[in-house]
């Protein structure tokens, strides 16, 4: 499998993981051209996507869905209720009710010969879902938008070859940061994002000896900084109670404006 992520940030989402025969997108929340050029330069077309998996309905996921799905009629899966919530968004346009296929968390789909498997995060939206995708014995998963995590959470993001992890900010740059106080205390409730110490918590419950990859995403562009995010997850997981350490991953930031670089796993 390949895994790539072409733009994760708190201003645009878009992933992309495949094989040679099956290419899936999850989200697409940056604009149709730079999706096109995204894929472009990992030598595919859009009209080789064999799926677009949305996570939710927040502009940040899906604001180039409509120009990418109309273009090209890819199909589109997410829950009824992200469905529900992407055809009443007007700035998307008009897009074919028969382009949506609906999902189920923790139900398994065949796209190709790609399992995926979407799973129930806590965020403040209709009926939002991560995605975990396996490919013969490879699987990976993108989490982002956690409120938190539990039990559950652990148990999906388990014997992982890689991963791309929310760590969207800084505890410390948010409190004193400019965001009016409501806004703060959504971010950092329970159906909010993740921030840079949990994500690296996280890590010291899903670490295992297939864990390879692992890529830092979503990250704030007003209450976090790259460098801030790899070091405070790094500092978690090293002082962390699990028999790993930040230095036996692959372990780097994914970019707002730049893709990462194509991880083969």
């Amino acid at each position: 499998m390949r895994f790539v992520s072409i733009a994760s940030g708190s201003s645009g989402n878009c992933i992309y993981a495949g094989t040679e025969s099956t290419h899936v997108l999850v989200d697409a929340g940056i604009s149709a051209k730079r999706i096109e050029q995204g894929l472009s330069e990992i030598g595919l077309k859009p009209t080789e996507v064999s799926a677009v998996c949305i996570t939710h309905e927040h502009s940040d996921h899906i604001r180039g869905l409509g120009v990418l799905a109309r273009k090209y009629g890819l199909p589109v899966y997410a829950t009824a209720g992200t469905i529900r919530e992407i055809l009443q968004t007007k700035a998307l346009g008009e897009l074919p009710g028969e382009l949506f296929h609906e999902v189920l968390p923790d139900a398994e789909l065949l796209v190709g010969d790609v399992t995926i498997t979407p799973f129930h995060i806590d965020h403040d939206a209709s009926d939002p879902v991560a995605y975990r995708l396996r490919a013969g014995n490879k699987s990976l998963a993108v989490a982002t938008d956690l409120g938190h995590f539990n039990q559950y959470t652990i148990d999906h993001l388990l014997d992982l070859d890689a991963v791309l992890l929310e760590a969207n900010h800084d505890l410390r740059m948010l409190e004193t940061g400019p965001y009016p106080w409501y806004l703060k205390r959504r971010i950092m409730g329970d159906f909010g994002h993740l921030s840079n110490e949990n994500a690296g918590r996280l890590i010291n419950y899903i670490a295992g000896d297939k864990l390879r990859h692992i890529l830092l995403g979503h990250l704030s562009k007003e209450n976090n900084l790259p460098e801030l995010a790899y070091e405070t997850v790094k500092v978690a997981v090293d002082m962390g109670e699990c028999p790993y350490r930040a230095a036996d991953f692959h372990m780097a930031v994914a970019g707002r404006d730049t893709m990462s670089e194509i991880l083969t796993i």
